[in-house]
């Protein structure tokens, strides 16, 4: 039985020291919920680092009494919450606690609403946001693609090469300007190069540059992880339906095959419209996660 009391958990502000233990403690409750850790190793430490982040105002992690790092709480932009217990530690209310923390801190800083991702596999966070009388924002999927040997060919006109640190601002444009329609923010260049290109996981050769002429036209950025990770996928507006995206696609998967991988994956999200698009590149729904939003 545990002993544990709320009372002895203590909590303070994450710290760059902390990314590891925080990424250590995301990739116990995917193994748990899943069978395997699918967080790139890098992600938190990245996500700690962004631009805007004020880690005394947006994050708190939670420290069980033997020093364990048991929970930690991200506020991002003042609305979207990430909160995650340790499997070790759940069941003592400090999910609703770190719960609390996030909504009070959106409300502080004059938030409409707000929200926070709970994995669907994630049966009492579920339970909880729906106790509280949440609505369903939106519903990410992990998708998944076998690599195979196949490879498109590039379509007429499309050449094909790995990522060139040379041609990075016409990248982020492109990147940007395909995901404004869906993202609450407009992205600097910096915080951008900070969650991408700037990473230790970044694969550039692996990552996909599709090129008219001279112009960039499509994008693929790939990370380092244990199964081939797409972490974005864009093709700029009026050379899309043109089979650009397979064709990125595959080049980035058989990339990632030659590394030993066997497996691609890329998350996308109900707000983009794009899961038909990926179901036929051959891409499959491996999990979800649903976002929860309260109005404040």
């Amino acid at each position: 039985m545990r002993q544990d009391r709320p009372m002895d958990f203590t909590d303070r502000p994450a710290t760059l020291d902390d990314a590891d233990a925080i990424y250590r403690l995301i990739a116990a409750n995917e193994r748990e919920w899943h069978g395997q850790a699918e967080v790139i190793p890098d992600q938190v430490a990245a996500n700690l680092s962004r631009p805007m982040i004020q880690l005394e105002r947006d994050t708190l992690v939670v420290i069980a009494p033997n020093g364990d790092l048991a929970a930690w709480a991200w506020l991002h932009d003042g609305k979207h919450a990430q909160i995650d217990v340790h499997p070790s530690y759940r069941g003592l209310g400090i999910g609703t606690r770190l719960l609390d923390w996030a909504e009070a801190g959106s409300r502080a800083r004059g938030s409409e609403w707000f929200a926070q991702i709970v994995d669907d596999a994630d049966l009492a966070g579920t339970e909880l946001l729906r106790s509280r009388g949440c609505d369903v924002l939106a519903t990410n999927w992990l998708l998944e693609r076998p690599i195979s040997s196949e490879q498109a060919a590039a379509p007429e006109g499309i050449r094909l090469e790995g990522y060139d640190e040379a041609r990075a601002h016409e990248v982020y444009e492109l990147i940007e300007a395909a995901f404004a329609a869906f993202q609450p923010r407009r992205k600097s260049f910096e915080e951008w190069s900070e969650l991408t290109v700037g990473r230790a996981t970044f694969l550039p050769e692996v990552s996909t540059l599709a090129y008219a002429g001279d112009e960039v036209v499509g994008a693929v950025i790939a990370l380092d992880g244990e199964e081939g990770y797409v972490e974005q996928l864009a093709v700029r507006d009026d050379q899309r339906n043109k089979g650009i995206a397979r064709a990125m696609l595959d080049r980035t998967c058989a990339e990632f095959g030659a590394r030993g991988r066997s497996t691609c994956i890329l998350w996308t999200h109900s707000g983009t419209g794009a899961l038909a698009m990926y179901e036929r590149l051959g891409m499959r729904v491996r999990r979800s996660t649903t976002v929860f939003r309260t109005h404040l």
